[in-house]
């Protein structure tokens, strides 16, 4: 018989492979775990943070991000030395944009994209995070 929804009552109560009874995920919410789902779960909208703190985009993260936040697309770092003299970390692709801090001569930054002229990244997955012009980086060997 297909199961059949009506508005405002909950499914039934179905019996899990294991045997044990198992009720609407709502009901069990305390747990920190949702049933079929495991520890994480699409359950609303969260705080977003501040801009510049964590690499965190809405279309792109951090790979050690997964599991916190969800995006369509997760990087996994690609390190890069900065180069003799320094790097302004910007806050936008924009060499008039916001500085947040300057990357130090020899310091790694992990490169999450790369355009053209800039590459958006971060010092660590605890930020701060930015984009700094790809002439002041290179690859580390």
């Amino acid at each position: 018989m297909p199961f059949v929804r009506v508005a405002g009552k909950r499914p039934p109560v179905t019996e899990e492979p294991s045997g044990e009874t198992a009720t609407h995920p709502d009901d069990a919410a305390d747990t920190g775990l949702h049933r079929n789902q495991g520890p994480y779960a699409l359950s609303g909208p969260i705080e977003r943070p501040a801009t510049g703190t964590v690499p965190l985009r809405g279309d792109l993260a951090h790979i050690g991000l997964a599991g916190r936040h969800f995006v369509p697309h997760y990087a996994v770092p690609q390190p890069r030395t900065v180069l003799p003299g320094g790097a302004p970390l910007l806050l936008q692709p924009d060499a008039q944009a916001e500085e947040l801090c300057t990357l130090m001569e020899g310091d790694s930054f992990e490169v999450l994209e790369v355009g053209q002229v800039w590459a958006w990244g971060c010092l660590s997955l605890d930020g701060p995070v930015g984009y700094v012009r790809l002439d002041h980086l290179e690859l580390l060997s």
